[in-house]
C-alpha cells in the first residue's frame, strides 16, 4: 500500500495481470486507484497490450507477481520480462515487483530489480518462502530519493517493523534454519504436485513443480461455484476465480492450494475426490458424497 500510494493518487489507472492478487485488489480498492487487467498468456502480460494501455490510460505504475504467480503458478521467462521492461522504461511506467515466491525455484531467473533497477519497487517476503507467521519484507527502491517518502509512508503506517519478527528472521538467516525450512518447502511441495499430476486428469489445471497452488481450468458444465461447493468438504483451499480478474469478468476456473497444515495423504484424497468431478457432470458428481 505504501509504495502505490506514493506513485498514485486516487483516480488514477494501475495496470496488472488480468487474473491478480486480491490483496492488490483490495489495496486499489481502499487507495481510489482504477485496476486495469492485461491479457495474459503462458508466459504473462503481453507486452503490446501492455504499451496500448500506456497509451490509452496513462497508468502510474505496473503491478506483477512474476514469479510462481497467484494464481496461475506461471512464472515470466527472462525474455518476456526484458520486453516488458523495455515497454516500462518507453513510457516510464514503474514496475511494482512482488517477488512473494522468489526464493522458492532453486534456479531463479534475474528479477525485473536487476533488468531495470531504475524503475523498479522490489518486495521480498519471508511469509511464502520460509513461514506464514515472519510477516516481514523487504523493499529494494529504484533509488536513495525514492525511499525517502517510502520510509515516511511506513513508519506512518506502522511505526515500526516488529522488532522481535525481525530478530527471529536475522537469526534463522545467519544460522541455517531458514535454508533448512526452504529445502523442507520444496520438498513438500514438489511431492504434492507430483501427486496432482498422477491423479488429475491431464489438461484441466495449470501448475509448477514448485507451486504451492493449481490453477484449474473447469470443463463444461462446471462452473466455477459449482465447483468450489463440491470441493468444500475436501478440507484444501479452494477460491473461485472471481477474487483475482481485474476486470470483473472471471473465468471459470479455481485457485487450490495444495499447501498448509493439511497432511500430504488428506491431498491425496482430495485430488481423488477432484480428478472424480472433473470427469463428470457436476450432477453425477455429487453423487458420490
Amino acid at each position: 500500500m505504501g509504495i502505490l500510494g506514493l506513485l498514485a493518487k486516487p483516480g488514477d489507472t494501475v495496470l496488472c495481470e488480468s487474473l491478480t492478487y486480491p490483496g492488490t485488489r483490495s489495496i486499489a480498492a481502499q487507495l481510489g486507484l482504477r485496476l486495469a487487467g492485461l491479457p495474459m498468456d503462458r508466459e504473462g502480460i503481453d507486452p503490446d497490450a501492455f504499451a496500448d494501455a500506456c497509451t490509452r490510460l496513462a497508468p502510474k505504475a505496473l503491478y506483477l507477481n512474476p514469479t510462481l504467480q497467484n494464481p496461475t503458478t506461471l512464472t515470466i521467462p527472462e525474455s518476456r520480462r526484458a520486453a516488458i521492461a523495455s515497454v516500462a522504461r518507453r513510457f516510464s511506467v514503474p514496475i511494482v515487483e512482488d517477488d512473494a515466491y522468489g526464493f522458492i525455484p532453486v534456479q531463479r531467473i534475474a528479477p525485473f530489480a536487476a533488468l531495470a533497477p531504475d524503475i523498479t519497487w522490489h518486495i521480498a517476503g519471508l511469509a511464502k518462502c520460509i513461514g506464514a507467521g515472519l510477516r516481514a519484507a523487504y523493499v529494494l527502491v529504484p533509488d536513495v530519493r525514492s525511499g525517502w517518502p517510502f520510509a515516511a509512508a511506513i513508519r506512518a503506517a506502522n511505526v515500526m517493523a516488529s522488532p522481535l519478527t525481525v530478530a527471529l528472521a536475522t537469526r534463522w538467516i545467519e544460522d541455517g534454519t531458514a535454508d533448512s525450512i526452504l529445502r523442507f518447502i520444496r520438498a513438500e511441495t514438489a511431492a504434492r504436485q507430483t501427486l496432482a499430476a498422477q491423479i488429475l486428469p491431464a489438461g484441466t489445471f495449470r501448475a509448477d513443480p514448485l507451486s504451492f497452488n493449481l490453477w484449474v481450468e473447469l470443463p463444461e458444465p462446471w462452473t466455477r461455484s459449482a465447483f468450489v461447493g463440491h470441493m468444500r468438504s475436501t478440507g484444501i483451499g479452494i477460491v473461485a476465480s472471481d477474487a483475482f480478474a481485474a476486470d470483473g469478468n472471471p473465468p471459470e476456473a479455481a485457485r487450490v492450494c495444495l499447501g498448509g497444515p493439511v497432511s500430504r495423504e488428506k491431498v491425496r484424497g482430495a485430488l481423488e475426490y477432484m480428478a472424480h468431478a472433473l470427469s463428470h457432470s457436476p450432477e453425477h458428481a455429487s453423487t458420490v458424497l
